[in-house]
């Protein structure tokens, strides 16, 4: 009887982690090895560009469920993927569900998986914020109480799952498997219509994504943070890929400038081939900073906290705060040409969901 995972992915930050680690659970299955897993899509996003273009260009298979569990709000959203992936996991037991990141989906499955008496395995396992204003501070929180095997991205994350009582055996350090995917699809980036339309250069234009509730439930403080970036920007381009949250947002508002380009999500491919020739990114999103650090491209963060203290301490990252007007000295910096060089950050190699698999291999003796 083969060992079986089951897979979740709901959101599109999970796409990208969960890629390479199917590729390499396809790798060993190819191999002979005794191994299967089942691909759980809950549904949480729906946008064609937040979900179902990064199966075809990072080269998924197409999920073995989909859950369907979009909309409402956060304890909508979280019950209805409990109740749907409870009959989904009664219907289709398994050795183990893997859960990814901090999203809606990755504590729902993992309350289900532990009541269904089932292991429960955590990719991106320890980061923490401490800022419980932030969902994915709560979701990260009540997963890893719950979780019996972690793959933690940083020894910053080992450290704090040991200090809350999690035994070292239960650790392990992989790496980032969404940077994995970013180092294996980087020759694939393509650029999206804007380009062409606006005649776009390398190094000539930033990239701004907003999307944390604090930044941009407030009308006027989303005016602001706009406001304080466009008068300081040079008079470059802002291209302005509008997260759904955001938009229903910046509708609202009479915000009118000639280098401000609001446009719809971009696929995962043609992101970062925006990214990869950015000058700059803004961004409140944790996994851009990761992305923009390690291609190299200055990042400014528009939060107080970060669960990624590596992009600053080694990357190209640096914490601006949620006082828009903060933004004004790193701009000017990253314009003198004075910004800080990121260097190697620990196991971020593209070898992360190779190390996962061969863990996954060595946790089916105990499971």
């Amino acid at each position: 009887m083969n060992y079986k995972i089951t897979i979740i992915a709901g959101a599109r930050p999970n796409f990208m982690k969960i890629a390479p680690i199917i590729h390499e659970l396809e790798n060993e299955k190819s191999k002979g090895t005794d191994i299967d897993y089942r691909l759980v899509h809950t549904g949480q996003h729906y946008d064609k560009n937040m979900s179902s273009s990064f199966f075809e260009q990072l080269k998924i298979p197409q999920p073995h469920v989909n859950l369907n569990c979009n909309g409402g709000s956060h304890a909508e959203q979280a019950a209805s993927i409990m109740v749907e992936f409870e009959k989904e996991l009664i219907s289709n037991p398994t050795n183990l569900v893997l859960v990814v990141g901090d999203v809606t989906s990755t504590m729902a499955c993992a309350i289900v998986a532990q009541k269904l008496h089932t292991k429960v395995a955590h990719v991106e396992a320890g980061i923490r914020s401490y800022d419980w204003s932030m969902p994915e501070e709560i979701n990260r929180l009540i997963t890893d109480s719950i979780t019996n095997y972690f793959f933690t991205t940083s020894e910053t994350a080992n450290r704090t799952l040991f200090n809350n009582g999690v035994s070292e055996d239960r650790i392990f350090f992989v790496g980032n498997t969404m940077i994995d995917s970013l180092l294996k699809f980087k020759p694939y980036f393509f650029a999206p219509p804007i380009w062409k339309k606006l005649n776009l250069v390398p190094n000539n234009y930033l990239v701004m994504t907003l999307h944390r509730p604090a930044n941009v439930d407030q009308e006027n403080k989303l005016k602001l943070i706009i406001d304080c970036i466009m008068s300081y920007s040079n008079n470059i381009s802002i291209i302005f890929p509008v997260h759904p949250r955001t938009k229903r947002v910046l509708e609202r508002l009479e915000i009118s400038y000639r280098k401000l380009h609001c446009i719809e999500p971009l696929s995962y491919l043609e992101f970062n081939y925006l990214v990869e020739n950015a000058k700059a990114v803004i961004t409140d999103s944790g996994g851009i900073t990761e992305e923009a650090s390690i291609q190299g491209i200055p990042c400014m963060t528009l939060r107080d906290n970060t669960e990624r203290p590596e992009t600053i301490s080694l990357g190209t990252n640096v914490l601006v705060g949620t006082d828009p007007k903060k933004i004004i000295l790193h701009l000017g910096n990253l314009f003198k040409g004075t910004w800080k060089k990121g260097s190697i950050i620990p196991k971020w190699d593209g070898y992360a969901a190779n190390r996962v698999v061969k863990v996954l291999l060595e946790l089916k003796k105990n499971i």
